[in-house]
């Protein structure tokens, strides 16, 4: 009697244990998914994918001007913010070009190199951009990012997607399929053990 609740109780834990090892890789497969159409478009489009040095040339601010926050927005998603331009020279070329923040920076707003998210206090976001533009004006020299290809001839500060943020994404999909696929290893072979040592 004894005997046959050890077994049932450790056919319900194996039974439990599968599940568990299942689970852990259908979730990661959707994380994979996840990254797959979320992130990785967004690394492979991006061509700023060159490290090299720039020198700012000038930072102005300009008065505000009322800019949109994506291409063809609506007029209410627009709100106005001082518009900062900043030139640097890019020394992988020896040319004159403008820095944007990051690839959202030049599609949100290609007039200004910093684009503010919305805020109800313009305060705050013109103070915002003031000490962007003199820690600008304090380091005049730090590393960038330019498109070997030519395609682009403006420079980001730095990229939405680096590589290794893009390892660090796949990381955790990765130790949980890993672990998904040990526990089920792991009873199947627990499972070969039991049935071996009945069948002796």
């Amino acid at each position: 009697m004894l005997g046959k609740k050890l077994v049932t109780a450790q056919k319900r834990g194996e039974t439990r244990a599968l599940c568990l090892g299942l689970g852990m890789v259908a979730c990661s497969m959707m994380m994979y998914f996840f990254i797959g159409i979320t992130i990785v478009p967004f690394y492979t489009k991006s061509v700023w994918t060159s490290e090299t040095v720039c020198k700012v040339l000038k930072a102005n601010i300009k008065e505000q001007v009322l800019c949109p926050n994506s291409e063809g927005s609506e007029d209410e998603e627009s709100f106005p913010y001082p518009c900062l331009q900043v030139w640097v020279n890019l020394t992988a070329s020896g040319q004159e070009v403008m820095l944007y923040q990051t690839e959202d920076t030049l599609e949100r707003n290609p007039q200004c190199s910093y684009v503010p998210g919305k805020s109800e206090n313009p305060t705050e976001v013109k103070a915002l951009i003031e000490t962007i533009a003199s820690n600008f004006k304090k380091y005049q020299t730090f590393p960038c990012y330019y498109d070997p290809g030519g395609t682009q001839t403006s420079v980001i500060l730095s990229r939405l997607y680096p590589p290794k943020g893009l390892l660090f994404a796949f990381l955790w999909p990765t130790l949980m399929f890993t672990g998904g696929c040990l526990i089920i290893f792991l009873v199947k072979i627990s499972q070969y053990v039991s049935v071996l040592s009945a069948w002796q």
